[in-house]
Protein backbone atom coordinates (compact mmCIF):
# COMPACT_ATOMS: atom_id res chain seq x y z
CA UNK A 1 0.00 0.00 0.00
CA UNK A 2 1.10 3.94 0.10
CA UNK A 3 3.81 4.46 2.55
CA UNK A 4 1.97 8.17 3.01
CA UNK A 5 -1.36 9.26 3.51
CA UNK A 6 -3.21 11.71 4.03
CA UNK A 7 -5.75 13.62 6.44
CA UNK A 8 -7.14 16.97 6.29
CA UNK A 9 -7.86 18.92 9.54
CA UNK A 10 -9.07 22.47 10.85
CA UNK A 11 -5.94 24.44 12.17
CA UNK A 12 -8.04 24.85 15.15
CA UNK A 13 -8.43 21.22 15.57
CA UNK A 14 -4.43 20.35 15.05
CA UNK A 15 -3.40 23.22 17.47
CA UNK A 16 -5.19 21.20 19.98
CA UNK A 17 -3.59 17.96 18.43
CA UNK A 18 0.00 19.43 19.12
CA UNK A 19 -0.88 20.53 22.89
CA UNK A 20 -2.38 17.38 23.50
CA UNK A 21 0.52 15.16 21.47
CA UNK A 22 -2.01 13.65 19.27
CA UNK A 23 -4.76 13.95 17.08
CA UNK A 24 -8.09 12.63 17.85
CA UNK A 25 -10.11 13.26 14.46
CA UNK A 26 -12.97 15.54 13.41
CA UNK A 27 -16.22 15.33 14.94
CA UNK A 28 -16.89 13.25 11.66
CA UNK A 29 -13.95 10.55 12.66
CA UNK A 30 -15.17 10.59 16.25
CA UNK A 31 -18.51 9.26 14.70
CA UNK A 32 -17.34 6.53 12.26
CA UNK A 33 -14.72 5.49 15.16
CA UNK A 34 -11.77 5.87 12.98
CA UNK A 35 -10.02 8.83 11.66
CA UNK A 36 -10.02 9.03 7.64
CA UNK A 37 -7.28 9.23 5.32
CA UNK A 38 -6.90 9.19 1.90
CA UNK A 39 -3.95 8.60 -0.72
CA UNK A 40 -2.76 11.66 -3.03
CA UNK A 41 -4.28 10.17 -5.58
CA UNK A 42 -7.63 10.37 -3.49
CA UNK A 43 -7.09 13.33 -2.10
CA UNK A 44 -8.73 16.21 -4.09
CA UNK A 45 -11.54 14.50 -4.60
CA UNK A 46 -11.73 14.09 -0.70
CA UNK A 47 -11.23 17.26 0.22
CA UNK A 48 -13.85 18.89 -2.37
CA UNK A 49 -16.42 16.39 -0.99
CA UNK A 50 -15.81 16.71 2.30
CA UNK A 51 -14.15 20.03 3.05
CA UNK A 52 -15.04 22.48 0.23
CA UNK A 53 -14.70 26.12 1.10
CA UNK A 54 -13.27 25.60 4.36
CA UNK A 55 -10.27 28.26 4.33
CA UNK A 56 -8.28 27.10 7.36
CA UNK A 57 -7.58 23.46 6.53
CA UNK A 58 -4.11 21.75 6.72
CA UNK A 59 -3.28 18.91 4.91
CA UNK A 60 -1.48 16.57 7.18
CA UNK A 61 0.98 13.91 5.70
CA UNK A 62 1.52 10.91 7.61
CA UNK A 63 4.23 7.62 7.35
CA UNK A 64 1.77 5.04 6.97
CA UNK A 65 3.98 2.29 8.28
CA UNK A 66 4.46 4.44 11.35
CA UNK A 67 0.99 3.28 12.10
CA UNK A 68 1.08 -0.26 12.38
CA UNK A 69 -1.81 -2.37 12.94
CA UNK A 70 -4.23 0.61 13.75
CA UNK A 71 -4.46 1.50 10.03
CA UNK A 72 -6.44 -0.21 8.04
CA UNK A 73 -7.40 -0.25 4.49
CA UNK A 74 -11.58 -0.48 3.77
CA UNK A 75 -13.84 0.71 1.12
CA UNK A 76 -15.73 3.79 2.05
CA UNK A 77 -18.52 3.19 3.53
CA UNK A 78 -20.81 4.85 1.40
CA UNK A 79 -19.92 2.88 -1.49
CA UNK A 80 -19.66 5.84 -3.66
CA UNK A 81 -16.13 6.02 -4.03
CA UNK A 82 -14.12 2.66 -5.87
CA UNK A 83 -10.08 2.09 -4.16
CA UNK A 84 -9.66 1.14 -0.48
CA UNK A 85 -9.48 4.70 1.57
CA UNK A 86 -6.77 4.09 4.96
CA UNK A 87 -8.74 4.37 8.30
CA UNK A 88 -6.95 5.19 11.07
CA UNK A 89 -8.43 3.31 14.18
CA UNK A 90 -6.88 5.42 16.90
CA UNK A 91 -5.43 8.76 17.40
CA UNK A 92 -2.74 10.01 15.51
CA UNK A 93 0.69 10.26 17.27
CA UNK A 94 2.19 13.80 16.48
CA UNK A 95 5.77 11.85 15.44
CA UNK A 96 4.14 10.02 12.73
CA UNK A 97 3.55 13.29 10.52
CA UNK A 98 6.53 13.88 8.23
CA UNK A 99 4.72 17.91 7.28
CA UNK A 100 1.46 19.92 7.75
CA UNK A 101 0.72 21.86 4.63
CA UNK A 102 -2.03 24.77 4.63
CA UNK A 103 -4.31 24.86 1.93
CA UNK A 104 -5.81 27.58 0.08
CA UNK A 105 -8.44 28.12 -1.61
CA UNK A 106 -8.35 29.10 -4.90
CA UNK A 107 -10.21 31.54 -7.63
CA UNK A 108 -12.46 28.10 -8.54
CA UNK A 109 -13.37 28.00 -4.82
CA UNK A 110 -10.75 24.24 -4.47
CA UNK A 111 -8.12 23.98 -2.34
CA UNK A 112 -4.60 24.63 -3.59
CA UNK A 113 -2.62 21.85 -3.15
CA UNK A 114 1.31 20.83 -3.77
CA UNK A 115 2.45 19.78 -6.83
CA UNK A 116 3.29 15.96 -5.52
CA UNK A 117 -0.61 15.54 -4.94
CA UNK A 118 -1.92 14.69 -8.38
Amino acid sequence: MEKLIYTLVRAGDWQAAEQAGAYHGSADDRRDGFLHFSTAAQLRASAAKHRAGITDLLMVEVAADALAEALKWEPASSGSRPGLFPHLYGALPLGAVTQVVPLSLGDDGLHQFPLSIP
